[in-house]
C-alpha cells in the first residue's frame, strides 16, 4: 500500500462535511448577486468580485478568476446567471490545476534510503501539534516506523500535547522537557531514528513570529544539526496554517516562507469556519504547495489536498 492511500478513506464524505460552513456562506452570498437577473454582465461580475474577496479567496486570486470569466463572457457573448455556478467552478478548477506543483505522490518517502525528516513550523494555536499527531497516525497505519521529536521546548503545553498524541498514535517520542536546546532534541531524535531504522521523523518546532531573526536563526541551527545525522534532512519543511483565520493565514504564509525554506503547507480547522476560500487563494498565490487540509477533529480527519476535488465539494449543492 502506498503511504498516501491511507488518507483516502471516506475522503469525499469528510471533505463535503468539512466544507459545509464555507459552502453555505458562499452560496448565500452568490444567490443574492444573481437574484432576479438573467444575464451575466459587468454589474454581476463586480458583485461576484466582492463575494470572492469577502469569502477569503484573496484579492489577487479573485482578480484572476474574474478576468477568466470576463474572457468567457466576451467569447460566448451571452451567459445565463443559472450557468454562473458551473462556470465559476470550472474556471477556479482550471486556474488551480494549471500549476500542478501540489500533485503529491509518496515516491520521495518510499525511495528514501535515510529517514524521511519532516520539520513542522507554525505559530502557536494553528493546530501544529494536532497535525503532527494525525500525520504520525497516518504514516503508521501505512506500515511506516515513525518517530516524533519534541523540539518546541518553550511551551510546556506543546511538549505535553505531543506526548499525548504520540501515545494515541502509538509511536515513540524523544522528549527532553521544557527549556532545553531544540537542536539537541532534534539531534537525539534523528540518532534514535537511524539506530532504530525509522522511516519517518517528524520534528515539532517553536513558532515565535514576533522575532523573525531569532526564529530564522533557531530553525537554521536545527537544520544544521539534522544534517550531521541525516545528510538530506529535512526533506520537508511543513508550515501549518489555521484556515479559520482567513487573510491572517496569508500573512503567516508570507512571513514563514521568507523566514525559512518551507516546501509544503497544511491548512487546518476548515470544518469550523466559513473561511475555507482561503485554501483557493493560498494554493494559487504561493509557490509552496498545499499538501494537507484538516476537515475535522478526529485522528483520521487530515487529507491530502486535491484541488479539483476541493472545488467540486465547495460547489456541491
Amino acid at each position: 500500500m502506498g503511504v498516501f492511500n491511507v488518507f483516502s478513506k471516506n475522503k469525499e464524505e469528510k471533505l463535503e462535511q468539512g466544507l459545509s460552513k464555507t459552502r453555505s456562506n458562499f452560496f448565500s452570498k452568490l444567490s443574492k448577486v444573481i437574484a432576479g437577473k438573467s444575464k451575466v454582465d459587468s454589474n454581476i461580475l463586480d458583485d461576484l468580485e466582492e463575494v470572492l474577496i469577502s469569502s477569503d479567496v484573496g484579492v489577487n486570486t479573485t482578480l484572476k478568476i474574474i478576468e477568466r470569466i470576463e474572457n468567457r463572457v466576451a467569447r460566448d457573448k451571452f451567459l445565463n446567471t443559472n450557468e454562473l455556478n458551473q462556470i465559476l467552478k470550472d474556471e477556479i478548477i482550471e486556474l488551480l490545476v494549471e500549476n500542478d506543483n501540489n500533485q503529491f505522490d509518496d515516491t520521495d518517502i518510499e525511495n528514501s534510503r535515510e529517514p524521511y525528516v519532516i520539520m513542522v513550523v507554525g505559530v502557536n494555536g494553528v493546530g501544529k501539534t494536532t497535525t503532527i499527531g494525525k500525520l504520525a497516525h497516518k504514516f503508521k497505519s501505512a506500515g511506516k516506523k515513525v518517530v516524533l521529536g519534541a523540539a518546541d521546548t518553550f511551551r510546556a503545553a506543546a511538549v505535553d500535547q505531543l506526548t499525548i498524541w504520540s501515545e494515541r498514535a502509538g509511536v515513540p517520542l524523544i522528549n527532553k522537557g521544557m527549556n532545553t536546546d531544540p537542536a539537541a532534541v532534534t539531534y537525539e531524535t534523528l540518532e534514535y531514528a537511524v539506530k532504530n531504522s525509522a522511516d519517518i521523523v517528524i520534528i515539532d518546532t517553536a513558532g515565535r513570529l514576533h522575532n523573525k531573526t531569532n526564529l530564522m536563526n533557531e530553525l537554521a541551527k536545527i537544520k544544521r544539526v539534522m544534517k550531521k545525522v541525516v545528510a538530506s534532512a529535512p526533506q520537508e519543511i511543513l508550515l501549518i496554517l489555521d484556515g479559520s483565520t482567513g487573510q491572517n493565514a496569508f500573512e503567516q504564509a508570507k512571513q514563514f516562507t521568507q523566514a525559512t525554506e518551507v516546501n509544503a503547507l497544511a491548512i487546518t480547522k476548515l470544518d469550523g469556519t466559513a473561511k475555507g476560500g482561503v485554501v483557493i487563494g493560498i494554493s494559487d498565490q504561493f509557490n509552496v504547495p498545499v499538501k494537507y487540509i484538516g476537515v475535522g477533529e478526529k485522528i483520521d480527519d487530515l487529507q491530502i489536498f486535491d484541488r479539483a476535488s476541493f472545488v467540486e465539494k465547495l460547489f456541491q449543492q
